[in-house]
């Protein structure tokens, strides 16, 4: 009962400085603390009129002193039933309400918009549209089942293509496959996950740390897709998203020895927790789409790696302990080195087989589609 007096004199302590002291709240509150006071005089429990719990127990068996202190019951109650602080610490039902329950936990980040998210998403978007205005509109279901443009014109707008990056040099292609999508469809699940999941990676993590992920996740997945599918053109953001989940994944694993002493630090481990379930279940969702054509499985899984590399090694400078920070970020800095190093140099070793035919794209698919046609520029220009 003192507890409960103590916080409900706390909380009339601080209305009564909001109000100035008004004469009519303290007498209403002085009023209440009298009949508060006598009540623990009689008994160590809470009054009746406020514990329905206690209430159910005391009931008497003269019918004529249950209808006299349910009426005392009642006036005492609309005493009090105009004050606010009253209200907030005991529910309709005469229950105590816990303070803990009325605060609402908030999980902070960064800033408050996903700037970039947005930007690419609505990048990728128009890019797709004007792509298909340009180079034929829609390919038949049997060529493209995506409702995309013809093959081709991917190829044409930057697409991963093997022959172009290795012996033209146009290493551009190694980040432009994400601007680019086979189709409506391979575009909306692409923008659906970049704006729920991602968008809320970039408040977290802020829009730099998010971009530089998002690249170099971009550059990783293009690469290891030339090393290991180097005759498939192929094109979507979904291997810098799938490098985002890796990003993630480097975060919980640096900032697991985090202390979880503090409200936010409590905050953060549950958060990370849940989106540790979320990540995978994406993982799952993005990796059956390198079933889908000019997708790759290669893409996908290159994107997760770089992602998680360099996001060790980005998370690293938030930890707190400076030993810690300093080692994880050797290990991400050294892990990092160790995947770009390699993968680079085994696809300029000159040991990838690139098919020949897709120095001439709009040929190549010509050969595999009856009645194919070729209508973006580069196309036109062969076959004239």
């Amino acid at each position: 009962m003192s507890e409960t007096w103590n916080k409900l004199k706390q909380k009339v302590h601080r209305k009564n400085t909001n109000v100035n002291n008004d004469d009519d709240t303290f007498n209403q509150y002085q009023s209440f603390d009298n009949k508060i006071t006598n009540s623990n005089k009689n008994t160590s429990s809470l009054p009746s009129w406020l514990s329905s719990s206690n209430n159910n127990n005391k009931k008497s068996n003269n019918k004529n002193n249950n209808s006299s202190s349910h009426h005392q019951r009642d006036d005492s109650a609309s005493t009090f039933s105009q004050s606010e602080d009253f209200k907030s610490i005991f529910d309709d039902n005469g229950k105590k309400v816990d303070d803990d329950d009325e605060e609402e936990e908030i999980y902070v980040v960064k800033q408050r918009y996903s700037y970039f998210s947005i930007i690419f998403s609505t990048i990728q978007v128009i890019v797709l549209i004007v792509m298909m205005f340009h180079c034929g509109g829609v390919a038949p279901l049997n060529i493209n089942p995506m409702i995309g443009p013809y093959p081709d014109a991917l190829s044409e707008w930057g697409g991963k293509n093997a022959y172009n990056i290795l012996e033209e040099d146009e290493w551009w292609r190694l980040i432009t496959p994400i601007l680019l999508h086979a189709g409506v469809i391979h575009l909306l699940c692409n923008v659906a996950v970049q704006l729920e999941t991602g968008a809320f990676f970039e408040r977290e993590w802020g829009s730099m740390n998010w971009l530089i992920i998002y690249l170099t996740s971009a550059v990783g997945s293009s690469v290891l897709s030339v090393v290991a599918m180097p005759d498939a053109v192929s094109v979507g953001s979904s291997g810098a998203v799938m490098g985002l989940f890796g990003g993630k994944l480097a975060e919980v694993i640096c900032r697991c020895c985090e202390s979880d002493k503090t409200e936010q630090g409590r905050i953060g481990h549950q958060v990370r927790k849940e989106q540790c379930a979320g990540v995978t279940c994406s993982v799952v969702v993005v990796l059956l789409f390198s079933f889908i054509p000019y997708v790759d499985w290669a893409a996908h899984l290159g994107g997760l790696l770089a992602g998680l590399v360099v996001g060790i090694m980005v998370f690293s400078c938030t930890i707190k302990t400076i030993l810690w920070r300093c080692i994880w970020f050797l290990v991400g800095t050294a892990i990092t080195g160790v995947f770009y190093g390699i993968s680079f140099q085994y696809m300029y070793s000159g040991n990838i087989d690139v098919a020949e035919e897709l120095r001439d794209v709009c040929g190549y698919y010509k050969e595999h589609f009856e009645n194919y046609e070729c209508n973006c520029i580069r196309g036109e220009q062969d076959d004239h």
